[in-house]
């Protein structure tokens, strides 16, 4: 293992004090030493992140990209079309979720077997990141000499690679208040609901609490694709406008494509309500902040045309809520901003994604 100190001080003292990235469990603590220590970007998503760093280069700045593996797709636009194109280049550490012969994640797999060609395809030098100190340094220095020729230069790294490091209080997510937790406030969902309702649950704690409340073949579980629900609902609520269709979404997956919200607003699908629940942090990767003290949700609904927004505080208003939507139907938008934490029982679910999908196609039929 590698010391998350030491190794965050030599990329200092070699000048890399700019970070910018998307958070991962893998990487949670040099992510945590570079919000403590350094300049620290929390991106929307990681091609963003990529964008932000050329930015900072192009500033005279020595940047370094953050990202699971999962989201390096995100990060294949401007790494090949922005900074292979204008030779600006990238220091960027990669998790490796989904490695072969580990037990992970069903939305890991792919990714996991594929991170390294993806990186060879874009013509990208990397390393498997070494947990030996010694060699992990002599790493980061040819990643060094790789950087000062204008190349990019990736490290992939396995899960328990750097040692603990703990965000420092004044680092940590603002604190939301005396607010319910996003647990109750979905058991208010489902009991407004009814049971014909089809529910699509974002990556994340969201869908593994929608499961804890019950598994039940209307229930769509996502795993990865962050940000991609309300896209997901709208088809679905398109192409069956009979039905009523109910997004649980996130304020970090919600920020990673915030432009769905105009794309939904404009198509107006006849049946979807869209609830976002804001605890202010990327929950189940670290904790990390995300930007949403900053943003008005309910105003930016308004703004990209949803007809119809709501803000619930309380388990009692959220239930009302959305038992009037189901009366009424239309497309509906339901700020309810929430605290972190979740049961210590969380479940995940007990049958594959595709399994999954079959169940909630045979229950639509």
């Amino acid at each position: 293992m590698l010391d998350t100190g030491r190794f965050g001080g030599i990329l200092k003292t070699r000048g890399f004090d700019f970070f910018c990235g998307v958070p991962c469990s893998f990487l949670k603590d040099l992510i945590n030493y570079s919000i403590n220590e350094c300049e620290y970007v929390m991106a929307a998503n990681e091609g963003d992140a990529v964008a932000v760093c050329a930015g900072a280069y192009l500033g005279g700045r020595r940047p370094v990209a953050l990202m699971q593996n999962s989201g390096l797709g995100n990060a294949v636009s401007p790494l090949t079309s922005l900074n292979a194109i204008f030779r600006i280049p990238v220091l960027g550490f990669v998790s490796l979720r989904g490695a072969a012969g580990t037990v992970d994640e069903p939305q890991h797999e792919l990714m996991g077997l594929i991170t390294d060609t993806m990186l060879e395809t874009m013509g990208i030098n990397y390393a498997l990141l070494s947990a030996d100190p010694e060699e992990g340094e002599k790493q980061l220095a040819r990643a060094d000499e790789c950087i000062r020729d204008r190349k990019p230069y990736f490290f992939i790294v396995k899960k328990g690679t750097f040692s603990p490091v703990v965000l420092r209080e004044d680092k940590k997510p603002v604190e939301t208040g005396n607010l319910p937790r996003r647990f109750e406030m979905l058991q208010r969902v489902k009991a407004g609901a009814g049971k014909s309702c089809l529910f699509l649950a974002t990556t994340g704690f969201t869908g593994r609490e929608l499961y804890t409340l019950g598994d039940e073949p209307n229930n769509l579980y996502m795993v990865g694709s962050l940000g991609c629900v309300s896209s997901l609902g709208l088809g679905l609520s398109l192409a069956r406008p009979d039905k009523r269709v109910i997004v649980l979404d996130g304020d970090g997956s919600l920020l990673m494509r915030a432009g769905s919200l105009g794309v939904n607003a404009w198509y107006k699908p006849p049946g979807m309500l869209h609830i976002l629940f804001d605890n202010r942090c990327h929950e189940s990767t670290g904790g990390q902040f995300t930007v949403s003290p900053g943003i008005d949700y309910p105003l930016l609904a308004r703004a990209f045309g949803y007809p119809a927004v709501f803000r619930a505080n309380t388990p009692e208003e959220l239930e009302e809520l959305t038992r009037d939507w189901v009366r009424t139907g239309g497309l509906r938008f339901i700020y309810v901003p929430i605290t972190p934490g979740t049961r210590d029982d969380l479940g995940r679910p007990g049958i594959k994604p595709y399994e999954v999908a079959e169940r909630f196609i045979q229950f639509i039929r």
